[in-house]
C-alpha cells in the first residue's frame, strides 16, 4: 500500500486547491513546496498587486472628494509604509494557507520534490531526503517570468521585486512590456507618483484583448500621464550616475529603475523534478502536454496550471494562465480521482481583468476573435462619464462593449474599461456561461443609478 493516495508537487493555487479537495473526499494527501506556501498569486502576483492598485486609487478619490464638499489637507503618500503593510498582509495569507492545509489533513513537506521512479502503478517521490510512495502525482509547479536577452539585463527588475521588496518610490520608471503585468504596474506606479514610460513592441498595449478595449486603455494610460513608447524594442541597459539608461530601438530613456514585464509566456518550472526519467516529452517551452482531463502521457501523473501546455487545448495561454483557472483545474482532478465526478473547466467564459487605473475587464470573445471564427456579429457600444466625475471632475470615461452573434442572438463577449470593471464582469460572466442572449439582457430590468445598468440598456447596434 502506498504512503499516500496523492502527492502534489507545488503548493500554489492549483496544487493547494487539488490537495484540499482530495483530502475532503478522504484521500491521503501530501504536498511539497520549495518556497513559501501560496504560489505566485498570493506571494508576488494578484494579491500584492491589487493592494497596490487600491493604494494608487486613493489619489483620484482625494481629488474627487473636494467636489463632494470634503475639505482635506494636501495628501502625502508614505510609499514604503504601503509596501510594509502589503507585505504584512501577504505574510498573514501565507500562514492562512499553511493552516488550511493542516486543517484539511494534508501533509506538508518543505523542499523541492523530485519523482525518482515507479513503484508498481504508482510513483516514488523524494523531498530533501524524505521518500514517499504515491498512487497518483499532480504536478502544479507554476512558471517564472521570461526575460529578453539584452546586455545589462542584470540591472533590471521583474514584477517579483516590485511586488515583494520594500524600496523607495522611483522618480522615473521604465516598464518594458505591455501585457497584464506591464500595464498594471505602469499605471499603479504612475498613480502613486512615478514618472512612467511604457515600452512595447506592438502598436497598442494588451495583445489578445478586444481591439477597442486596447485603444481605450492606451488612451486612459496616456491621459493619466504614462508615456507610451510603442513599436520599440529594448536593446541595452546601461548604468549611469543616479540611475540607468534604457536603450531602445527608438530612443534612449534615462530612468531610475527598469522593469522587465515583456508579456511573453512564462517559463514552466518543470526542470529537475524527474519528468524526463518517466518518459514525459515536454513542449518546446518546457510545459507539460495534458489531455482534457489533465492527464499526462504517464498513467497516474497529472498536471494543472501554468506549467501545462494549454495550447494543446486550442487555448491562448496568455488568456488562461490565470489563478482561478489553475484552481478550477486542480479541483477537477480531485473530483475525477476521488469523487467519481469527471468535471470540465469552461474555458470559453473565463473572466479576466487588468488592474490598471482605470480597470479593464473582459469575458468571452473579442470582436476580432469572433470574426476570425466565422461568426457574423453585432456590436453594441457605449462611452459615458462615470457618476463620480459629475461632482468630482476629471476626464475619466467608462467604455462598454457587447459582441453578439447575429445568427442566434447569443452574447459572445463583454469588454469594459472603467471603475469596478472587474466586479461587473465577474457577475456578467455567469450570464455568458449560461449562454445568455441579447434579448435576455434586454429583458433584464436595469439597476439605477449604476454603471453596470448600461449593459442591459444598450439596444441599438453600431456600425462596425
Amino acid at each position: 500500500m502506498a504512503d499516500v493516495d496523492l502527492f502534489v508537487i507545488g503548493a500554489g493555487s492549483g496544487g493547494v486547491a487539488c490537495a484540499r479537495r482530495a483530502a475532503h473526499y478522504g484521500a491521503r494527501v501530501a504536498i511539497a513546496e520549495a518556497g513559501r506556501i501560496g504560489g505566485t498569486c498570493v506571494l508576488r502576483g494578484c494579491v500584492p498587486k491589487k493592494l497596490m492598485h487600491l493604494g494608487g486609487h486613493f489619489r483620484e478619490l482625494f481629488r474627487a472628494a473636494r467636489g463632494y464638499g470634503w475639505r482635506l489637507g494636501e495628501p502625502r503618500l508614505d510609499f514604503e509604509a504601503l509596501l510594509e503593510a502589503r507585505n504584512a498582509e501577504i505574510a498573514r495569507l501565507n500562514r492562512v494557507y499553511v493552516d488550511m492545509l493542516a486543517s484539511a489533513g494534508v501533509r506538508l513537506l518543505h523542499g523541492r520534490a523530485r519523482i525518482i521512479g515507479r513503484t508498481g502503478d504508482g510513483f516514488r517521490v523524494e523531498v530533501d531526503g524524505v521518500e514517499l510512495s504515491a498512487d497518483k502525482v499532480l504536478v502544479a509547479v507554476g512558471a517564472r517570468p521570461s526575460l529578453p536577452e539584452i546586455p545589462g539585463l542584470q540591472h533590471a527588475v521583474t514584477s517579483d521585486e516590485l511586488l515583494e521588496e520594500v524600496y523607495p518610490l522611483p522618480r522615473r520608471l521604465a516598464v518594458v512590456g505591455a501585457g497584464y503585468i506591464g500595464v498594471e504596474l505602469a499605471s499603479i506606479l504612475r498613480a502613486l507618483g512615478s514618472e512612467v514610460t511604457l515600452v512595447f513592441r506592438g502598436e497598442e498595449p494588451l495583445r489578445g484583448f478586444d481591439h477597442e478595449l486596447r485603444r481605450e486603455v492606451a488612451a486612459a494610460l496616456a491621459g493619466a500621464g504614462v508615456r507610451l513608447l510603442a513599436q520599440a524594442r529594448p536593446e541595452r541597459i546601461v548604468p549611469v550616475e543616479g540611475g540607468f539608461v534604457l536603450e531602445t530601438s527608438k530612443e534612449a530613456l534615462e530612468t531610475d529603475r527598469v522593469l522587465l514585464a515583456t508579456g511573453r509566456r512564462p517559463i514552466p518550472n518543470t526542470s529537475g523534478i524527474g519528468l524526463e526519467s518517466l518518459g514525459i516529452r515536454l513542449a518546446a517551452d518546457g510545459s507539460i502536454p495534458v489531455d482534457a482531463g489533465y492527464r499526462t502521457a504517464v498513467q497516474g501523473l497529472f498536471a494543472v496550471g501554468d506549467c501545462t501546455d494549454h495550447a494543446g487545448h486550442g487555448l491562448d495561454a496568455a488568456q488562461h494562465d490565470l489563478t482561478p483557472v489553475a484552481i478550477a483545474e486542480g479541483r477537477a482532478v480531485a473530483e475525477l480521482l476521488f469523487n467519481a465526478n469527471p468535471t470540465t473547466v469552461n474555458y470559453e467564459t473565463v473572466p479576466t481583468a487588468v488592474f490598471s487605473l482605470p480597470q479593464a475587464a473582459a469575458v468571452g470573445l473579442p470582436q476580432q476573435r469572433a470574426e476570425a471564427l466565422g461568426r457574423r456579429v453585432k456590436i453594441f457600444r457605449t462611452r459615458f462619464r462615470p457618476m463620480l466625475a459629475t461632482l468630482g471632475g476629471g476626464e475619466q470615461r467608462v467604455f462598454m462593449k457587447l459582441v453578439v452573434d447575429a445568427e442566434d442572438d447569443r452574447v459572445l463577449g463583454i469588454h469594459l474599461v472603467g471603475g469596478e470593471a472587474a466586479e461587473i464582469v465577474q457577475g456578467f460572466a455567469v450570464a455568458l456561461t449560461c449562454r445568455a442572449t441579447k434579448a435576455q439582457f434586454d429583458a433584464t430590468v436595469a439597476l439605477h443609478p449604476t454603471a453596470a445598468e448600461e449593459l442591459v440598456t444598450m439596444w441599438r447596434p453600431v456600425e462596425t
